[in-house]
């Protein structure tokens, strides 16, 4: 069994996730940790329960999701894990962050690609990597099939879905990411968004406007 732990972070208010388990070891999921105080929060909550991160992920690759990347990667001496679709929104990061007056050196070590359906092992417990591109070229979400959720990063929201006017993003693609890839997990998975309050699967196929059922 995991746990999940939400903080939010950076001016965009996006959520930053650890999931971890029994045994202490943890996965650092979108760290978006922009100023001190933010990675203070993160790495005090890692060690007043004495977790150990064991893996970097992001569900994409905007700004505000890799903001705290550079910082996690080298205090864990951790290595990242993306979508390899997402390596140019991850290049790009750094001049969208000037843009929004936001500057941030970006990660720079090696990059591990991750596969459609492939299982991120945790202890015994198993994340199954999903595709769903559309907010970002190759947006991946994690499954916890065992705990019952998802994280979605930023394609689907309560009651609302990701942005697809963004480079790389496809209003088509987005909704059959959310009709076929996410809608059909069972109702009752909840949803850890990018951003605002969790959801679940199936209260968003009876009462999101943007994509239904």
């Amino acid at each position: 069994m995991t746990n999940v732990k939400i903080f939010q972070f950076n001016p965009l208010q996006e959520n930053t996730y650890l999931l971890y388990n029994a045994e202490k070891d943890c996965i650092v999921v979108d760290p978006g940790c922009y100023f001190d105080h933010e990675r203070e929060k993160l790495t005090g909550f890692i060690a007043e329960n004495a977790l150990r991160p064991v893996m970097l992920v992001n569900t994409h690759c905007h700004l505000d999701h890799v903001f705290g990347n550079k910082f996690i990667a080298e205090t864990y001496e951790l290595e990242l894990f993306i979508h390899a679709g997402e390596r140019k929104v991850l290049d790009m990061a750094p001049a969208s962050g000037l843009m929004w007056n936001m500057p941030f050196d970006n990660y720079i070590g090696t990059i591990n690609e991750l596969l459609p359906g492939q299982d991120l092992a945790l202890g015994e417990d198993k994340f199954q990597v999903l595709f769903t591109p559309g907010h970002s070229p190759a947006s991946i979400s994690l499954y916890s099939k065992e705990d019952g959720y998802v994280i979605a990063g930023d394609v689907l929201f309560r009651e609302s879905v990701g942005r697809t006017d963004l480079p790389g993003g496809n209003p088509d693609v987005l909704t059959a990411s959310i009709k076929d890839v996410l809608y059909i997990l069972p109702d009752q998975t909840i949803v850890y968004s990018g951003h605002g309050i969790p959801t679940t699967i199936g209260h968003e196929k009876k009462h999101n406007p943007y994509v239904s059922a």
